[in-house]
C-alpha cells in the first residue's frame, strides 16, 4: 500500500479527521486571529506631541512623582529594608531618627509610594494619548518621558532597599562562592555561621538553602565581594549599580522592539519601564530580574532585528543574531526563565528558514548549541558547575498568595479545616501545582505554535507564555510579574491587557510593606489611615494643577515634535 493510499483512507475515516480538525483548533492552527490573544494588539500611529498646558502639567506630574521617591527614601531611614548589622543611620543625629520613629517612618514611606503610583496613574494619560472630541490623541515626547524616569530613579537609587531583603541573600552567597564553597549546597548558615554579619541580616528561612539563582550571577556577585569585601552598604551600592545597568538594557531595547511591533515607544516604555513594579523592586528593591529581563529583552531585540532583515542571514546579519542568542542564554544563567524567549526566536527563525519539519529541527538544533555554549562556558569558567540546576525549586517553600494553585490549594485546606476535615493543604498543594504546570506548559506550546504558523509576533507571544508561568507557577512575587508585563509593553496595546496590567501592578505596589517582611498590625493600621488622608489633601491641594479629572472643550494647538523633541 503505497503513501497516497494510506492518506486517502485517513482522509475518508470521519473519526481520525475529527481527531485531527481538533488537534489543530487546540493548538491554535484553525482558529480566527480574532478568537485568539492576537485580539490583545493593534498598531498605535504617530500623534501629535502635548500642546503648552498638558506641558505644564507633565511639569508638575513628574514633581509630584519625584517628591513621592524622595519621600520613599526618607521614609526608608526607618521603614525599610534595614540590615541587622552595618546600618549607616544608626546613631547619627538624623538620619537615625527615622529610625526611632517606626509609625512616623511608615506612613512617609507609605505615602511616597502612593504618590509615585499616582503619579505614573496620570502620567499614563499622556503616554497612551489623550484625544478632545474628534480631534487626534496626543501624547509626551520620549524625551520628557526620559526625564520624567530618571527624575523619579534618582531617589529611589541612593535609599537603603525597600520591599524585599533578597540583596542581603546575593551578599551572602556571593561570599559563600568566594570562599570557594559550593552555594549551592550550602547556605549562609552552615558556610557562613549564624554570628556572621551577612548571615545575620539575611532573611531567616534562606539562612539554610543553597542558592537558587545561576551561575553568572553569582559569578557577578564574587567579583563584587573581592571589591567590597563584608561591607553591607558597598555591596548594596555595587549590586545596585548592576541593576541599574539591567534597567538601562530595558530603555534601550523596549522602544525598539515595540517599533517592530507597531506600537509606539512611549506608551511602552510607560508601561513597561516606568511601572511602579520596576522603579520599586527592581530599583529600590536591587533584584537580579532587572539584569535578566534587560538581557532576555536586548537579546530579543538583536535577533528580531536579523529576522526581519530583507537581507540574507549570513555575514553581518547572522553574526547579530547568534549575538542576540547568546545574550539570551546568557540572562538564564542569572535566572532560568529567560531561556523560554529562544523558544520563541527559534520557532522565529524556522518559519523564516521554511516553515517545515525541516527547518523546525535546524532551528531547534542551532539555538541548543547556542544555549549549550553559553551555559557550559559560564558554568566552567565560574568554576560553579551545573548544581544550579538541582537547586531552581529552592523558592517553593514560600506560599504564595499571587500564585493561582497556592492560593486555590490554601484556601481549599483551609476550608477543609472550617468544616472539620482536617488539614490537607499539603495533598491538595501536591495536586494542584502540577496542574497548573500542565496548563501552563500547553499554552506556551500553543504559543509557540503560533509563532511557527505566523499569526503572532514573537515577542506577544513570548509575554503570554510566560504570564501563564509567572500565574500558574508555584511561588509569584510581586517582581515576577515584570518578565510578563516588559515584553507584553511591546506589544499588547488593547484595554483588554492594559487595564488589568495597571491596576495589579497598582495594587501589588500599594499592599506591599516597605520593609520586606511583616509589620505590627496597628502600626499598618495607623500609618495606611495616615496616608489616605495626607494622600486625599494632597489631591484637592493639585486639583488645580495636576489633571486628576478628564478634560472637555476644544484643545489647545499641538506641534508634531519628533521623538526627542519638543519641550520638557
Amino acid at each position: 500500500m503505497t503513501a497516497a493510499t494510506v492518506t486517502q483512507e485517513t482522509d475518508k475515516s470521519p473519526a481520525l479527521r475529527r481527531v485531527r480538525n481538533l488537534s489543530r483548533r487546540v493548538l491554535g492552527l484553525d482558529v480566527a486571529p480574532d478568537h485568539t490573544v492576537a485580539a490583545l494588539h493593534t498598531d498605535e500611529p504617530e500623534v501629535p506631541g502635548l500642546n503648552a498646558r498638558e506641558t505644564l502639567q507633565l511639569r508638575h506630574i513628574r514633581l509630584f512623582g519625584a517628591t513621592g521617591a524622595v519621600l520613599m527614601a526618607i521614609g526608608a531611614l526607618g521603614a525599610g529594608a534595614q540590615p541587622v548589622l552595618q546600618n549607616p543611620t544608626q546613631g547619627v543625629r538624623l538620619l537615625g531618627v527615622p529610625a526611632r520613629m517606626p509609625t512616623t517612618s511608615l506612613t512617609i514611606a507609605m505615602t511616597g509610594t502612593v504618590m509615585v503610583v499616582l503619579a505614573w496613574l496620570l502620567l499614563g494619560r499622556f503616554a497612551i494619548g489623550r484625544a478632545h472630541q474628534n480631534e487626534p490623541a496626543r501624547r509626551l515626547s520620549r524625551s520628557q518621558l526620559d526625564r520624567t524616569l530618571l527624575l523619579w530613579i534618582l531617589p529611589l537609587s541612593v535609599g537603603p532597599p525597600m520591599f524585599s531583603r533578597d540583596v542581603y541573600s546575593y551578599l551572602a552567597q556571593s561570599e559563600i562562592t568566594a570562599r570557594g564553597f559550593n552555594p549551592y549546597e550550602l547556605g549562609p548558615n552552615q558556610a557562613l555561621g549564624l554570628d556572621h554579619v551577612l548571615t545575620r541580616t539575611v532573611p531567616t528561612i534562606w539562612r539554610d538553602t543553597p542558592a537558587p539563582y545561576g551561575p553568572f550571577s553569582l559569578w557577578i556577585g564574587k567579583g563584587i565581594w573581592a571589591v567590597t569585601g563584608d561591607n553591607i552598604v558597598a555591596g548594596i551600592f555595587l549590586h545596585r549599580l548592576l541593576a541599574l545597568g539591567g534597567v538601562a538594557l530595558i530603555v534601550w531595547a523596549l522602544p525598539r522592539v515595540a517599533r517592530r511591533c507597531g506600537v509606539a515607544a512611549v506608551s511602552a516604555l510607560w508601561l513597561g519601564a516606568a511601572n511602579p513594579l520596576l522603579l520599586f523592586h527592581l530599583v529600590s528593591g536591587v533584584h537580579n530580574e532587572a539584569l535578566m529581563i534587560g538581557l532576555m529583552l536586548a537579546g530579543i531585540e538583536l535577533t528580531m532585528r536579523s529576522l526581519e532583515s530583507s537581507e540574507p542571514m549570513r555575514g553581518k546579519s547572522l553574526a547579530i543574531f547568534v549575538g542576540g542568542c547568546a545574550i539570551i542564554a546568557l540572562a538564564s544563567t542569572i535566572k532560568i526563565p529567560a531561556l523560554i524567549a529562544l523558544g520563541f526566536v527559534g520557532m522565529a527563525l524556522a518559519r523564516r528558514w521554511g516553515a517545515n519539519w525541516r527547518s523546525l529541527v535546524a532551528s531547534a538544533a542551532f539555538l541548543f548549541a547556542i544555549a549549550a555554549a553559553v551555559t557550559l562556558l559560564v558554568s566552567v569558567v565560574s568554576g560553579l558547575g551545573f548544581g544550579w540546576i538541582h537547586t531552581l525549586g529552592t523558592a517553593n517553600a514560600v506560599r504564595s498568595w499571587m500564585s493561582l494553585p497556592t492560593a486555590i490549594g490554601v484556601v481549599t485546606g483551609f476550608g477543609g479545616v472550617l468544616l472539620g476535615l482536617g488539614d490537607h493543604t499539603t495533598a491538595l498543594l501536591s495536586l494542584t501545582r502540577p496542574i497548573a504546570a500542565a496548563v501552563a506548559a500547553f499554552i506556551a506550546i500553543r504559543m509557540m505554535v503560533a509563532v511557527y504558523a505566523g499569526r503572532l509576533q514573537a515577542v506577544g507571544a513570548l509575554g503570554v507564555a510566560v504570564g501563564a508561568i509567572v500565574l500558574l507557577s508555584p511561588v509569584v512575587q510581586p517582581w515576577y510579574l515584570l518578565w510578563a508585563v516588559v515584553p507584553l509593553a511591546a506589544w499588547a496595546t488593547r484595554p483588554l491587557f492594559r487595564f488589568p496590567a495597571v491596576a495589579l501592578s497598582t495594587v501589588v505596589c500599594v499592599i506591599l510593606m516597605p520593609s520586606g517582611k511583616d509589620e505590627v498590625p496597628y502600626v499598618i493600621i495607623q500609618a495606611a489611615i495616615a496616608t489616605v488622608i495626607v494622600c486625599g489633601a494632597l489631591i484637592l491641594a493639585t486639583r488645580n494643577l495636576l489633571p486628576w479629572r478628564a478634560e472637555s472643550g476644544a484643545p489647545e494647538p499641538a506641534p508634531a515634535p519628533t521623538a526627542y523633541s519638543g519641550p520638557s
